[in-house]
């Protein structure tokens, strides 16, 4: 996939997803020229929208293009998971999250982090042996799930992208479509 105005991608999230860092992306990689799909599960508040999280009180609802149920991993390019604490909290224990990811983790595909996301990347059994970030207050468990946190920006690590906060978001957003464009990281080996 060496050119990002032909990859889909695929925005997990569910309500209390922190606003700009899916906003941010969703909107920088639509004007890379990447199709941009937003999935969610069914246990959101709203049929057609999940609601955002802005900094200190509930933000903007995002429309959700798909059903987590629906989504084949197999349709997309690669995969982002915007942070916030309750969002990443929400989608662990949703297990067809959790297989979604493991999909993309063990296709090769990029997979993108930030904030609280890292989580999800733990609960899939992605960080053992791994370079990555995350918000400071989950650095813990990052390293206690086997992981080498790094306080950067943007770290990344066989095309799994990690970044701290929405502060990042210009090189998150940066490094997502570089990934892309390298293409396919192989198969990678995560604990399952």
């Amino acid at each position: 996939m060496p050119d990002i105005r032909q990859a889909k991608i695929l925005i997990l999230a569910t309500d209390g997803f922190e606003e700009s860092e899916l906003t941010v992306p969703q909107a920088k990689l639509a004007e890379a020229g990447a199709t941009v799909s937003v999935a969610a599960p069914q246990s959101r508040e709203s049929k057609g929208t999940i609601r955002g999280w802005d900094k200190t009180d509930w933000g903007k609802e995002v429309a959700v293009d798909i059903d987590l149920d629906r989504v084949d991993p197999a349709a997309y390019d690669a995969l982002v998971l915007p942070g916030g604490q309750i969002n990443p909290d929400k989608l662990r224990l949703e297990p067809k999250a959790l297989e979604v990811i493991k999909s993309f983790l063990t296709s090769g595909k990029v997979v993108a982090a930030i904030c609280h996301a890292p989580w999800l990347l733990i609960e899939a059994g992605a960080a053992k042996g791994r370079d990555l970030t995350s918000f400071a207050s989950i650095r813990t468990d990052v390293i206690n799930a086997g992981g080498r946190w790094h306080d950067k920006e943007v770290v990344t690590d066989q095309g799994i992208v990690t970044s701290r906060s929405p502060e990042d978001l210009d090189a998150f957003c940066a490094k997502i479509v570089e990934e892309i464009q390298e293409g396919s990281h192989g198969s990678r080996q995560f604990a399952a």
